[in-house]
């Protein structure tokens, strides 16, 4: 399977909104504004495309607000799909959708074993050949190594201690064979140090970046897409030489997302050697 430019599956945030609450970020009593949910949404496919990505969209379906969320459908290498096993009940419905719709692009999707939990690549992210996985909070260490045995990579196990990022892609982000955007007091001790050891060039978040979801960006190239309010990290993305891209997606910070979150690459991230194009 190949790809001619970056590609990206989105969902339109219709049926997005607060039905339930899995994780700090969600609250019921502070409910989502439909309106200005889908301006932001629409900004960020607006972006995404004047930056020469493909943008590719799934069907909402009303009872899934979460299913705009296209991050988490399922980890993809190559022409192959890892579908997700979602934790909380309240997303499982969406794994049937997102097989149908990536089956349909021309995926060989693969259901993990009965019993791992797994949430694709909200917890799993390439850096050149090795699959770095966030685990504890919604992803099992056991499921990562299980992809990462079938895929037949190398596997860095990353500990998230802190329930406000509870993806991986909530406080790591990959932006090169080298450079890695990080929020370390998400990870555990362990974590830290694997993270100082394999990443040769790391963007350190700070506080109240972090909770602006700073590390939650979309990579494509030099341009980095990410929500309004981090100022220290565009500062810091220009001084190596990225152009930084800030749109505001305060209304799916409601629930626990941003930029990335939103997206699921499809060609494979920029970090990860084996990128189909």
């Amino acid at each position: 399977m190949t790809f001619d430019r970056p590609t990206i599956l989105m969902c339109p945030p219709d049926f997005y909104g607060i039905e339930y609450e899995i994780n700090p970020w969600m609250s019921r009593s502070r409910e989502s504004d439909p309106d200005l949910a889908r301006q932001q949404w629409h900004a960020l496919y607006v972006l995404l495309l004047s930056l020469n990505a493909d943008v590719r969209l799934m069907t909402p379906v009303k009872g899934l607000p979460d299913l705009v969320f296209t991050a988490n459908a399922a980890l993809i290498h190559e022409s192959t799909a890892y579908l997700s096993r979602f934790r909380h009940p309240a997303r499982q419905g969406e794994t049937p959708l997102n097989e149908e719709w990536l089956t349909t692009q021309g995926f060989d999707c693969v259901t993990l074993p009965e019993g791992m939990d797994f949430e694709g690549a909200g917890d799993a992210l390439f850096v050149k050949d090795t699959l770095f996985a966030g685990y504890l909070i919604r992803s099992d260490a056991a499921a990562m190594q299980w992809v990462a045995g079938e895929i037949g990579c190398r596997v860095i196990p990353l500990q998230l201690v802190d329930e406000r990022y509870y993806h991986l892609d909530t406080c790591f982000c990959p932006l090169s064979e080298t450079d890695a955007i990080i929020y370390p007091p998400a990870f555990d001790e362990y974590g830290q140090k694997a993270l100082e050891a394999h990443i040769e060039s790391a963007l350190i978040v700070q506080d109240d970046e972090a909770a602006r979801f700073a590390c939650n960006a979309v990579v494509l190239g030099e341009h980095v897409v990410l929500n309004t309010g981090c100022p220290q990290l565009e500062s810091d993305l220009r001084d190596r030489g990225y152009e930084p891209h800030a749109t505001p997606l305060d209304e799916f910070i409601k629930a626990g997302g941003s930029a990335k979150c939103l997206t699921l690459r499809l060609d494979g991230e920029d970090s990860a050697t084996w990128r189909a194009g």
